[in-house]
């Protein structure tokens, strides 16, 4: 076995291992977008189609891709449910090693942080990143970063290097196939297919026609998803669409005025398992924006190299213009953000003055990271907040699934509910954008739509969500329309809509 290839396994097993601990027997759910996958996938499995089976009307599906939860099906049409979400569970933790072993070996085959690099960096900086509390948070539910991830991973590979038997422009499709695979696992793999073509253009500069045979598989699954989108437009209630319909919406909602909001936001994922150790204020800027520069000259560095910096930048160029928290999107490529920081410092290395402060950044963010680790397994916060979310369902799934077959429940999330309790389930909390800022429902538009969704009962899981605040207010206005008929410790109730 080669170098690479040894390096490839050893940091696959880590990361299988690591992963392990973080196996958890969790509702699946209490992620929310964990539930709507395993939804999707109860709904591809059942024959309905690709639908939100727990909403009245079972509406066509527009929010997410379909890849993932079509990986997920023959688990949720063969398994009972318990079964189906814990090998559901264990296919990420797979996914999530194989996408750690790919990037290790591909890092060291191609000599990604240069050549004058010590080869055991890139797979220590990789299992570093596999290794990091938020990812394996991430990788312990359903979500999709974990296939995201491997595709990704093999699309840099079959773009950089593709297998020797390979012809040109068969690699070239083979490469546009897995990069228009990743862009129907989630939206933002767009990113990766521009990054693919862009880098045979302009770094390899292959002939157009070579170019566009790996651009066709992104354009023609592009084109597919958003006819999807288009043609199911109208499928869910308006007051869902933030949620359930395309991102198309949220551009809608919020104007292109509000695009940008995220920039500054951007960094604060990376800061906080780096660099949260140091005090606030003018020490920690001193060290945050050198870092940042550092890793930005990476990406720089590694477009010249790989297909991956360009991918990188445009995935990073669309997290800084959404406006939503970047932190569960960064967790799924943290293995090349932190080769791109490498290859930013190991080329300003050949800068002798530079030697000692890039050692003394390098040091500084290797003891945040190892530190905010250390305190991380020591709390078990690889578990993050699955098990108390799953605790408190437990306590109040057994009641509603005595209520009439026929109910439909307004609720947090919803999906989790109608998994478990076979009664359709729709979200009790509404909101939408104006500009850059979150506007929630008032009482009227919420009655209106809980009427029009055939709500005939609210559950109040957690006193502390958001959606307390709008039942109080709904109950303020509308004092004698909804009844409570149970309840649980904690100020938890179930209200019944009066006819």
């Amino acid at each position: 076995m080669t170098a690479a290839g040894r390096a490839g396994v050893a940091v696959a097993l880590g990361a299988l291992a690591a992963g392990a601990l973080a196996l958890n027997d969790s509702l699946v759910g209490v992620f929310y977008d964990d539930g709507l996958y395993a939804v999707l996938a109860r709904s591809l499995a059942s024959g309905h189609g690709y639908a939100y089976l727990h909403l009245p009307g079972a509406p066509a599906a527009t929010h997410f891709p379909p890849l993932y939860p079509l990986i997920l099906t023959p688990l949720f049409g063969l398994l009972p449910l318990g079964a189906a979400v814990m090998a559901a569970k264990i296919l990420n933790l797979s996914l999530a090693a194989a996408a750690a072993g790919l990037v290790a070996w591909h890092a060291v085959r191609t000599d990604l942080l240069g050549p004058a690099v010590p080869r055991w960096i890139a797979p220590a900086i990789v299992l570093a990143a596999a290794l990091a509390i938020p990812v394996l948070v991430v990788q312990s539910v359903l979500f999709a970063e974990p296939l995201f991830a491997a595709l990704l991973a093999v699309s840099v590979v079959i773009g950089d290097r593709p297998p020797a038997r390979l012809s040109p422009a068969g690699a070239a499709v083979a490469a546009g196939v897995v990069a228009a695979l990743t862009l129907l696992t989630r939206t933002i793999g767009i990113a990766v297919g521009a990054g693919v073509v862009g880098f045979l253009l302009l770094m390899r500069r292959v002939p157009a026609r070579r170019a566009l045979a790996a651009a066709t598989p992104v354009l023609l699954a592009s084109l597919g998803w958003a006819w999807w989108t288009l043609a199911h437009r109208r499928a869910v209630d308006p007051a869902l669409a933030i949620n359930y319909g395309s991102y198309g919406e949220v551009l809608r909602q919020t104007g292109l005025g509000a695009l940008g909001s995220s920039i500054l936001d951007l960094p604060r994922p990376l800061a906080a398992i780096t660099l949260s150790w140091l005090p606030a204020g003018a020490i920690h800027w001193l060290f945050a924006v050198p870092a940042l520069g550092v890793g930005l000259y990476g990406l720089a560095v590694l477009a010249q190299r790989s297909c991956i910096g360009l991918a990188l930048a445009g995935y990073l160029a669309i997290l800084a213009v959404w406006p939503f928290p970047p932190d569960r999107f960064l967790w799924g490529v943290l293995p090349w953000l932190g080769m791109a920081w490498a290859a930013g410092a190991a080329a300003l290395w050949r800068h002798a003055r530079l030697h000692l402060p890039l050692l003394v950044l390098a040091g500084v963010l290797v003891v945040g990271f190892a530190s905010y680790e250390v305190a991380g397994f020591a709390h078990h916060g690889y578990t993050g907040p699955a098990g108390d979310i799953s605790a408190n369902f437990r306590e109040v799934l057994p009641d509603l699934g005595q209520l009439p077959p026929t109910a439909v429940v307004a609720t947090d999330d919803e999906a989790l509910v109608w998994l478990y309790s076979h009664r359709t389930a729709v979200p009790f909390y509404l909101y939408g954008y104006r500009g850059a800022r979150v506007v929630e429902a008032g009482p009227t538009e919420q009655r209106a739509y809980l009427e029009r969704q055939g709500v005939t009962h609210v559950l109040l899981a957690s006193p502390q969500s958001a959606s307390a605040r709008e039942l109080r207010g709904l109950i303020a206005a509308y004092p004698s329309w909804l009844v409570p008929v149970h309840g649980w410790p904690d100020a938890r109730w179930l209200y019944a809509v009066r006819p």
